[in-house]
């Protein structure tokens, strides 16, 4: 279960496996990280989540290995990614954004053949059955569906035994079914005491699977905090819509208590506040007595906090 406490714990007080601290990475002119720092601990699933462009992948490139970093400090599991990228290997598996294996390859070749660039490596066997590859494993790599491809993938980046694997953009392309199925592998894969990493711009995904999440824009982390923390930060935090029954004055509705959003479609009034606007609704409609018709009162989502932190 996820806590709010976690969004507040100090980095490394509980073991940080990853450690980012002041990370830089240009482009010519362009600063596509811009001073990042944020720690994953040991056995959480940590979202990195951010709008296309934000730096996101490039972050974990240098926390890879396959970026040199311009400035800063990255540490896996003590070693720095670039001085000691050998050992970083046989720590950290990595699921790319964009992957490819040679079309004509078996499953069970793509096995046995990153089995054997490990000194200890897991035993594919089982990985596959956990995974369910073991009726594709002579099914070559060109004709798997996306989702098979994936799960693929998710046994590449596990088979070398590592401590963190870093999922990239994880489920893209996925229809919903095979993206649920993803999620509950990535669940499965943390349980077995691997730390995630995951790279996402699904705000279902990240509240579903997240202990805490780093929000990045514009090269930088604009929050980060648990999943509900980050919530709780949104504008308005509860969601009241109904249909009124009769007009409603907008100078009233405009002074209600905590009132962060008002929208007004086709009759119907959704507003963002808190419990508290929540109740002087209420009121004001038994007041004027009208009806308050398909009345709904919800919590804000990943979404509405997202949007808040990344408005530019």
């Amino acid at each position: 279960m996820k806590t709010a406490s976690m969004g507040t714990t100090a980095p490394g007080a509980r073991g940080a496996v990853v450690e980012v601290s002041d990370l830089r990475k240009s482009y010519g002119d362009r600063a596509v990280v811009d001073g990042i720092s944020f720690a994953v601990e040991e056995g959480e699933i940590f979202g990195i989540l951010g709008p296309n462009g934000a730096g996101k992948t490039t972050t974990v490139e240098c926390v890879e290995g396959l970026r040199v970093p311009d400035g800063g400090r990255v540490r896996v599991a003590g070693l720095d990614p670039v001085a000691d990228h050998a050992a970083v290997t046989r720590v950290l598996g990595a699921q790319l954004q964009e992957s490819e294996l040679q079309p004509k390859l078996t499953v069970r070749e793509a096995l046995e053949l990153y089995a054997a660039l490990y000194p200890r490596p897991a035993d594919w066997r089982p990985l596959a059955e956990r995974l369910g590859l073991t009726r594709q494993l002579s099914t070559r790599f060109a004709v798997l569906s996306g989702g098979q491809k994936q799960r693929l993938f998710i046994a590449l980046a596990l088979i070398g035994n590592p401590r963190v694997v870093v999922l990239d953009e994880l489920t893209t392309g996925l229809d919903p079914r095979a993206r649920r199925d993803t999620w509950q592998i990535v669940e499965d894969v943390r349980a077995r005491g691997v730390t995630v990493l995951l790279v996402t711009h699904f705000m279902e995904e990240a509240q579903r699977l997240c202990d805490r999440i780093a929000v990045i824009d514009n090269g930088r982390v604009t929050a980060l905090d648990t999943p509900q923390g980050l919530i709780s930060r949104a504008a308005g935090s509860t969601v009241i819509s109904f249909t009124p029954s009769a007009p409603l004055d907008d100078e009233e509705v405009a002074a209600l208590p905590a009132l962060a959003s008002v929208e007004r479609r086709g009759g119907r009034i959704t507003l963002g506040g808190t419990d508290e606007t929540v109740n002087a609704v209420v009121s004001l409609l038994a007041r004027h007595r009208i009806t308050a018709h398909q009345l709904r009162v919800t919590d804000a989502t990943l979404d509405d906090a997202f949007l808040d932190l990344t408005a530019r």
